[in-house]
């Protein structure tokens, strides 16, 4: 077991940047962090309404590079959860944090980019978002291709249930779960805020036990 180095006495403040705060998943991972009191948060998205938290708040663009450095400068950790053109997102979040001396990032991008899903899951999986994942896996490689330390998180199809049930894969594993929650992908975001060396290098995928099937349960 890893050790949660935020226990021990009189160390510094982490300091954590949200990137697409106002998202969900990043919504559950404010709440988790949100009374920390070792963790600083700067909390970024282009709408920043409804971030009602004690936190550090930028309105800003991740492919505006003043906004971005502005937000990424003096951060320990950089926590991506972002929709849209994943590759320049990938790409310019690289490139700041290598300006600017910021190795830990961590980064949302989804099942299937590696043709990781097996069977019918997988066909469906690649029939529905497919065109997307190309993106997605273009992200992955710039990240992957950089000298940052990273996670990324592949997530399966996401849900809102109130529960923080969750399994995970590394690469070059079979995924095979359908579905997972948000607030459960949020709880593993956070174990790896709260244990930064946990998973470095990493792709990895999040699932929930026995969600195994042709396509999820609410599809």
């Amino acid at each position: 077991m890893i050790e949660n180095i935020y226990s021990k006495p009189n160390i510094m403040k982490t300091k954590v940047l949200i990137l697409g705060a106002n998202g969900a998943i990043a919504q559950h991972v404010v709440s988790f962090l949100k009374d920390n009191s070792n963790i600083e948060l700067t909390l970024f998205a282009r709408n920043t309404n409804g971030l009602n938290v004690d936190a550090q708040i930028i309105k800003g663009d991740v492919l505006n590079p003043a906004d971005l450095e502005e937000a990424i400068k003096g951060q320990d950790i950089v926590y991506a959860n972002l929709s849209g053109p994943m590759n320049h997102f990938a790409q310019a979040i690289v490139k700041t944090m290598d300006d600017e001396a910021v190795k830990r990032l961590i980064f949302v991008t989804s099942l299937g980019i590696y043709k990781e899903v097996p069977g019918k899951f997988g066909e469906w999986n690649e029939a529905i978002i497919g065109a997307d994942l190309v993106r997605y896996r273009q992200a992955a490689d710039i990240i992957e291709n950089s000298d940052i330390d990273y996670t990324i998180v592949r997530p399966s199809w996401l849900t809102d249930k109130e529960e923080t049930d969750y399994e995970t894969t590394q690469k070059g594993e079979g995924f095979t779960g359908t579905e997972v929650s948000r607030k459960s992908v949020a709880s593993y975001i956070t174990n790896i805020i709260l244990n930064p060396d946990k998973d470095l290098k990493a792709s990895v995928g999040v699932q929930k036990p026995g969600s195994e099937g042709d396509k999820p349960a609410f599809m």
